[in-house]
């Protein structure tokens, strides 16, 4: 039973250590529509506000949402009286959820259509981005931190909960600033919208 144990345990280790350094994170991405109904821009726009996702616990609606689920896999290990995080796994999903007309749109409401969902498909991809770098800066902040006296590896749980905040905390001032810049008077957002609705 020893020997199996010790097996297991280095198994395990080969695969964390596996892992360069600097392992470059990866997510799998997952896109998700809902209906909009109407053959006018206008009328698109307005089922959007109808049936986009909920924000602010449903207190308002977005065109498009990008979501996310990350969990790790981590390895704790004692070294002499302290712990340390040797190495890290990443399981990373983002979600877009994005409209899409239920009917037939004319040609030319047609070819605004492409290039309002194109714009807005691109302008969830950047949160996207945003959301792979914070799990980067996440990796790099957390992998290698070591908790002094601890040889049970159990403050360091939660020790570590203060780079992992943090990382978080600056992911959320970078998405705030871009869909301030996007979504404000003249932004690139309001500019799709405005080419959906008015139209050539």
């Amino acid at each position: 039973m020893k020997t199996f144990l010790t097996i297991a345990q280095a198994f395990a280790a080969m695969l964390f250590l596996s892992l360069p350094a600097g392992a470059d994170i990866r997510a799998t991405e997952v896109e998700k529509t809902y209906a909009i109904s109407g053959t006018t821009g206008l009328a698109l726009y307005k089922s959007i506000g109808a049936r986009g996702p909920r924000l602010h616990g449903g207190a308002s609606s977005a065109i498009a949402k990008t979501d996310f689920d990350l969990k790790w896999g981590r390895d704790y290990r004692r070294d002499g009286n302290d712990c340390v995080l040797v190495a890290a796994r990443h399981f990373l999903t983002i979600t877009y959820t994005l409209p899409k007309p239920a009917e037939k749109l004319a040609p030319d409401v047609a070819a605004r259509w492409r290039v309002f969902i194109s714009g807005i498909r691109a302008h969830e991809a950047v949160h996207g981005e945003y959301i792979v770098d914070m799990a980067q800066d996440i990796y790099d902040t957390t992998v290698g931190f070591r908790q002094k006296n601890d040889p049970d590896c159990k403050t360091i749980r939660k020790a570590i909960q203060v780079p992992l905040k943090a990382a978080f905390d600056r992911y959320k001032a970078r998405n705030r600033a871009f869909e301030q810049s996007e979504m404000g008077a003249g932004g690139n957002v309001q500019q799709l919208i405005l080419g959906l609705v008015n139209g050539p």
